[in-house]
């Protein structure tokens, strides 16, 4: 028999009843029932429970072990009778009686409790990792994440792509976010960077002949955490593809996560066919880009009913200002004075001045609350109209400059959908958000940027760039949003070098820097590049949607608190001066 074990702590079954069985794992737990000891013992696998008796040569040794103790057992498997069977256990109709016993080691009092998963703080868990993941639901959305990666991986290779691993080592890059750098031993004040993304590279592999590449790539990002980022790294499943047009992405990329999602889903329903929406409809609709379409609520403008009203308020600001707007946020059965009230106040406690509303009560015809008084039952009856409201309904108002309430707007309009109950959360609710704008103007310098990615196709080319308002031209640049988290973006890619270098002049890129910092990329683009593009989704934000978790940290193995640092095995750290000789680094710390 093998030293420690002839069988996992998930393996044995009613049919197993009087073979010698051995198992190892940890002590989950300890019950003693007058004179029957009862020990459940855990492993990767699963749990068996083992019973030693008085009887039992092993009994006096048994009393002694305590949780998270790992031992061996010998022993035979025995039927549960019907009252003690646990149908919810793969195991629960056997139990092993022990006859032998060996403690493998020992544990000291746990400053994570690992049986019963009592919420403890995160900086304890961080610090003490390897037991928090003993914790049965950790442990198994770490090997839900494992299955997840698997089927992505074999997904990818029968849509015909082929894995390829990029650089660690790379250049920095003056787009995106904050470089970790890394000094060079060998090249006295000069840093690599760790890659934000493959971006160049995968491009580059596109140019040198590969057809549909992809890698689950590791990214690094010196940003701050967020309960949907993590700080320091992350992994994307990241996709490239030669002689293809936005559609031909879209068709490649969208069956690989609507099967995935459908494959670990449990159940919930998946978005047969992932609606398109275009950026500046999703921003007037929804008032985000990251639409959570599980909720109904699409937002309307309707400054044409308060232009010249007797609401004074709106008007005023509407006649002042031809930017202002008056956007309404449709509330299906939220027609009651009571949780109008609500939600204002609510909205005061956000800092905003709060919500004008209109609501109709059950029985009632005639809108009601000041805001139908002020515009008369015309204008209330046409609002309704166009709203598609009716009794028992409500709708509430924002007025100003879309680009300074539009954030608010969409939390206003999730809040109503969750407060009214409105949302189907027992789906995953998938969408293309298209036509990014390919510049924004810089409000702070005056300047055109680049509003998303620079690599991106401009739609119209050359010519767009030539002869339209930077403003006005929109990129061939998408996004998947699924339950309001974005999870990935993409682009198809600019292949010609005049088109680079007119996109980056926009941008205030002289041709200087475009060769420094860009120069391999603009040199491989002169010896023939074809038509390509790719999109990069979120393994970590698809395992946290699968998982039904909140927080990546829950589905990263070893994750970095919200300060980027490595509780347990205490990273960053000092490093010693001759270190610091050997890269010719002198420290400048703050005083």
């Amino acid at each position: 028999m093998h030293r420690y074990r002839s069988h996992t702590c998930a393996a044995l079954r009613a049919e197993d009843a009087g073979q010698s069985v051995r198992l190892s794992g940890w002590v989950h737990r300890v019950r003693d029932h007058g004179g029957l000891l009862f020990i459940d013992l855990r492993d990767h696998y699963g749990l068996t429970q083992c019973v030693a008796d008085p009887d039992s040569p092993a009994f006096k040794l048994a009393e002694t072990v305590r949780s998270e103790w790992v031992i061996r057992i010998d022993g035979e498997v025995k039927l549960r009778d019907g009252a003690t069977a646990n149908d919810k256990l793969p195991t629960g109709h056997v139990e092993v009686f022990i006859r032998e016993l060996e403690v493998l080691s020992t544990a000291r009092e746990l400053p994570v409790p690992v049986f019963g998963e009592p919420e403890y703080p995160e900086e304890t868990r961080l610090k003490y990792r390897f037991l928090d993941l003993r914790r049965e639901t950790m442990h198994n959305d770490i090997v839900k994440r494992s299955a997840i990666i698997s089927s992505i991986r074999r997904r990818m290779v029968e849509e015909g792509f082929t894995e390829f691993q990029t650089p660690i080592l790379t250049a920095s890059s003056p787009e995106g976010a904050r470089d970790f750098l890394v000094p060079s031993r060998l090249h006295p004040g000069k840093f690599y960077a760790l890659p934000q993304a493959p971006q160049q590279f995968k491009q580059l592999c596109m140019i040198a002949g590969f057809d549909r590449y992809f890698q689950i790539a590791p990214c690094f990002r010196d940003e701050d955490a967020r309960a949907d980022r993590s700080p320091g790294e992350f992994y994307q499943l990241d996709i490239e593809m030669s002689f293809v047009e936005q559609e031909d992405v879209f068709a490649a990329v969208e069956p690989v996560l609507r099967d995935l999602f459908i494959e670990f889903a449990d159940g919930k329903q998946v978005t047969a066919g992932f609606p398109k929406i275009p950026y500046a409809e999703a921003l007037a609709k929804y008032g985000t880009d990251k639409p959570d379409l599980r909720n109904p609520i699409e937002m309307a403008d309707v400054t044409a009913h308060f232009a010249g009203s007797g609401f004074k308020v709106f008007a005023g600001m509407i006649e002042a200002d031809p930017r202002v707007k008056v956007w309404a946020i449709p509330a299906k059965t939220g027609g009651s004075r009571a949780f109008c009230d609500r939600m204002n106040n609510w909205a005061q406690q956000q800092g905003q001045k709060g919500l004008g509303y209109i609501f109709w009560r059950e029985g009632e015809a005639e809108g009601a609350g000041p805001v139908a008084k002020n515009i008369g039952p015309e204008r209330t009856e046409a609002l309704r109209q166009q709203l598609g409201l009716g009794a028992g309904d409500a709708v509430f108002f924002l007025a100003g400059r879309p680009d300074q309430f539009m954030r608010f707007s969409g939390e206003a309009r999730q809040k109503i959908g969750d407060e009214l109950k409105l949302s189907d959360k027992d789906q995953f609710a998938f969408c293309w958000i298209v036509d990014f704008p390919m510049f924004e103007l810089n409000e702070e310098t005056g300047r055109v940027d680049f509003s998303h990615n620079p690599f991106s196709m401009p739609q119209g080319g050359l010519e767009a760039l030539e002869t339209q308002d930077p403003l006005t031209i929109n990129a061939f640049q998408y996004d998947i949003v699924c339950n309001g988290i974005e999870l990935s973006s993409g682009a198809i890619r600019n292949h010609k070098p005049e088109i680079m270098r007119k996109a980056f002049a926009i941008a205030g890129y002289d041709e200087s820097v475009l060769e420094e910092k860009f120069g391999g990329m603009l040199t491989a683009l002169q010896y023939g590049a074809p038509p390509h593009g790719g999109i990069a989704p979120g393994i970590d934000r698809i395992v946290m949607l699968l998982c039904g978790r909140e927080n990546l940290r829950d589905v990263t193995l070893f994750p970095m608190n919200q300060r980027a640092e490595d509780l347990m095995m205490g990273a960053p750290s000092e490093v010693s001066m001759q270190q610091l000789r050997e890269l010719h680094i002198r420290l400048n710390l703050p005083s």
